[in-house]
């Protein structure tokens, strides 16, 4: 170690300056990746709150086509997303 009354040396200042830079530097590193993280789990949350979405278009469609089929007399089908072709019919 450098005496106290002695300037460090090129390596000490050198190393300190270094240390600095990497410290800031992963101070940046951990602050963009919790931003990274929140939107990530805001994207997590609006695909579950889609999910809830179709799931109730889902059964409203379902609901709608059992009754346009009853009174109509057809026999209900199988469910299939609107716009399958029934090809295999």
């Amino acid at each position: 170690m450098a005496q106290p009354d002695e300037d460090p040396s090129f390596f000490e200042r050198e190393r300190e300056r270094f240390t600095r830079e990497i410290s800031t530097e992963f101070d940046e590193l951990l602050s963009s990746t919790n931003g990274l993280n929140r939107k990530l789990e805001e994207v997590v949350t609006m695909t579950k709150e889609y999910a809830t979405i179709a799931e109730l278009w889902s059964s409203f469609y379902q609901l709608m086509r059992s009754a346009g089929q009853e009174e109509t007399g057809e026999e209900p089908q199988t469910a299939s997303a609107p716009g399958a072709s029934a090809s295999h019919q």
